[in-house]
């Protein structure tokens, strides 16, 4: 099967993007719609009901380096959140602590990573963990 170049990769990201993914609670995009290679996006993610993220809105930044999709992006959050798998000095994810990027393949995408931390974040361990205040960021 033949690779998919990365930029009509992440044009296809951007499409997706842009429509919404599922329910509403993740979403992404271009942070400069000007920027040709697609490299810099915004993610948010709304906290999963029923935890201790409930009603918060949760912003990151995702960057696509020149392998991607051959190898994960790096994601930020702004928002100061406590997850086992987030530096708690600059908002980096971890990525040897969070499978969807420790497992990373081709197959994977900006959605996968995003829905992905929302599920973390209401696994049991995580969804009653202490959060810093609402609006604080790194």
């Amino acid at each position: 099967m033949a690779k998919i170049p990365r930029n009509f990769r992440l044009l296809e990201e951007l499409e997706k993007g842009e429509k919404g993914i599922g329910d509403g609670s993740c979403s992404y995009g271009l942070e400069d719609g000007d920027d040709i290679m697609m490299s810099n996006w915004n993610g948010t993610i709304i906290g999963p009901g029923h935890t201790v993220h409930e009603n918060r809105i949760y912003s990151l930044k995702i960057h696509c380096g020149a392998t991607y999709p051959d190898d994960p992006p790096t994601v930020h959050f702004i928002s100061r959140v406590n997850l086992p798998f987030v530096n708690q000095t600059n908002g980096k994810v971890e990525l040897t602590k969070l499978n969807v990027l420790a497992k990373w393949n081709r197959e994977s995408s900006i959605e996968t990573v995003l829905v992905s931390i929302r599920r973390e974040m209401a696994a049991f361990n995580n969804r009653k963990l202490p959060q810093p205040p609402e609006g604080s960021v790194f």
